[in-house]
């Protein structure tokens, strides 16, 4: 008898997932426990195993194709030679179109009745209906490439000779006087024109693509989640931003002393360290928002996510009870999560969950930045990068280095003044780094 496998839901806040990749072919026999199919959810690359014995009959989402949680994605048979022919599995939709469209002048419209891709999300139709609707305006497909002149901007009569020829031979227009009706410029007279300042010299590439020619590129599962709760986050949640300068001499200087010692951490690696101490002392920033019960959530663990990059997005791993682990220890667990978090191998209680986010962008040179809240937390941390400046000292004008913390907290939980006093709390740790070694 046919039966039907559909999308699992893989980690907590999938709604949809996409097809990495097959492992088994059509006409296979699949047992119980086989691995059948990876599935890229909005957190990771998951491999899913096959729950019951069959034969692959018919795969309904191919490589690269998505389907929402509960839509059929394959079709099985118990014996090999039983026909599905007549089978017809409820929610079945055509695969997502391709990701990659290369727009000229027009946008392909779907046929009436056709479904190009899986249904959407609750959450995405929510959000769809809330937001107005933007899109990009299509190419100039006769619009015709010049080099700006001279005469650009200029009023001059001239005959279409001549401004053809003042084009190729870099002459301007304007520095002559017309000799034809009504003073119109015409060919002869360009004996007597002046070179084009505005024109280089040599041969110059003219570009080929209209103006307004662009690609776009179907959000992948990860990316539609990061889309969705951000613009939840940033619409609804009233963010408030503190900033504080962190004198950063001190703490290059333990981390120069720790590496000659062979003890090899990150600027990074202190700043979760001070954060925990941070919020132990300030244990109302350890602190979360339950929009549907309308309450305050109070976390009794110190839980950090760590933003990490990976391809596709971005995910948070976490570092669990953070203010219980020393420095190299905070070390050694952030480079084996991200590690893993870039090839998509995290466990779903690594990614799940955390009180308080951390998300650094100073190895890109970036001096500050303000970060969205990651709900249903109430606080993340965005760090900058460390930057050489000119410091007052006993008078005396000296070389010093800086850091800049930017909090942003959800002031439906975290006051201004709480805010303050937990960045002063960082402030503290991180200017005195001898204190996170204890």
């Amino acid at each position: 008898m046919p039966f039907t496998v559909t999308m699992p839901k893989l980690s907590p806040t999938m709604e949809e997932g996409t097809i990495a990749k097959w492992h088994k072919k059509l006409g296979d026999h699949v047992k119980s426990g086989d691995l059948l199919v990876e599935v890229a959810t909005d957190k990771a690359t998951v491999e899913y195993n096959a729950l019951d014995e069959g034969y692959l009959r018919k795969i309904l989402i191919p490589d690269g194709g998505a389907a929402v949680v509960n839509q059929p994605i394959a079709i099985f048979t118990e014996k090999a030679n039983e026909s599905i022919e007549g089978y017809k599995p409820e929610g079945v939709q055509p695969a997502a179109s391709s990701p990659k469209a290369d727009h000229k002048a027009e946008k392909v419209t779907p046929v009436k009745g056709e479904t190009t891709h899986a249904a959407p999300s609750k959450a995405a139709a929510a959000i769809a209906m809330q937001q107005p609707a933007f899109a990009p305006e299509p190419p100039l497909e006769k619009y015709e490439f010049e080099f700006p002149t001279a005469a650009a901007g200029r009023r001059i009569p001239a005959s279409p000779l001549a401004k053809k020829l003042a084009q190729e031979k870099g002459l301007d227009l304007g520095s002559v006087k017309g000799s034809g009706p009504g003073g119109r410029v015409t060919s002869r007279d360009l004996d007597l024109a002046q070179p084009d300042q505005t024109v280089s010299f040599g041969s110059r590439e003219v570009p080929t693509v209209a103006p307004g020619t662009f690609e776009e590129m179907a959000l992948s599962p990860m990316r539609k989640v990061i889309a969705q709760r951000l613009q939840q986050a940033k619409s609804f949640i009233p963010h408030i931003y503190v900033r504080q300068e962190i004198d950063a001499v001190p703490l290059f200087e333990a981390r120069e002393q720790l590496k000659a010692g062979h003890l090899k951490v990150t600027f990074n690696d202190f700043v979760i360290r001070a954060c925990a101490l941070a919020l132990r002392e300030q244990p109302n920033t350890n602190s979360g928002f339950d929009s549907v019960n309308q309450s305050i959530i109070l976390f009794k663990t110190i839980d950090i996510s760590v933003a990490v990059t990976v391809e596709g997005g971005l995910i948070t791993p976490i570092i669990r009870h953070a203010d219980y682990k020393n420095l190299g220890e905070i070390s050694v667990e952030v480079k084996e999560l991200a590690a893993r978090a870039r090839i998509g191998k995290l466990k779903p209680e690594e990614y799940k969950g955390g009180s308080f986010t951390i998300s650094n962008l100073g190895m890109f040179g970036v001096t500050d930045f303000a970060a969205i809240i990651n709900p249903p937390q109430s606080c993340i941390l965005a760090i900058g990068g460390i930057e050489e400046c000119a410091r007052v000292k006993n008078g005396a004008v000296i070389a010093g280095k800086r850091m800049n913390l930017v909090l942003s907290a959800d002031h439906r939980v975290v006051d201004g003044a709480e805010a303050a006093k937990f960045i002063k709390s960082v402030q503290k740790y991180l200017e005195n780094p001898a204190l996170l070694m204890l």
